[in-house]
C-alpha cells in the first residue's frame, strides 16, 4: 500500500513535461507557439529526443515530421521557422 502511495505522489507531483525531461519548459514553449500546454505535450509524445540534446540532421527532420503537423492542427500559423525559433 505504501509503495502505491509513493508512486501516485511521484506521478502527480511533477510538473507537466513532454517526455519526462524536467528541463523542457512545456508551458513556455506552448505559450510561445500560442497553443495549450496539453496540446504540446500530446504532440511531443511520439517524438524521440536525443538524450545528449544533439540529434543528427536526420533525427531532427524525422522528429519534426511528427511534431510540426500535430502542432499545426492546433495553430496553423506555426511554421518550421517558428518552431525552430521557439
Amino acid at each position: 500500500m505504501r509503495s502505491s502511495l509513493v508512486i501516485f505522489f511521484l506521478l502527480f507531483s511533477q510538473s507537466a513535461v513532454a517526455d519526462q525531461d524536467p528541463n523542457r519548459p512545456t508551458g513556455k514553449i506552448a505559450k510561445d507557439l500560442q497553443i495549450e500546454e496539453a496540446v504540446f505535450i500530446e504532440c511531443f509524445k511520439p517524438v524521440n529526443p536525443e538524450p545528449d540534446k544533439f540529434p543528427s540532421g536526420a533525427e531532427q527532420r524525422a522528429n519534426k515530421a511528427i511534431l510540426l503537423p500535430c502542432l499545426q492542427k492546433a495553430n496553423p500559423a506555426i511554421t518550421n521557422d517558428r518552431l525552430d525559433a521557439v
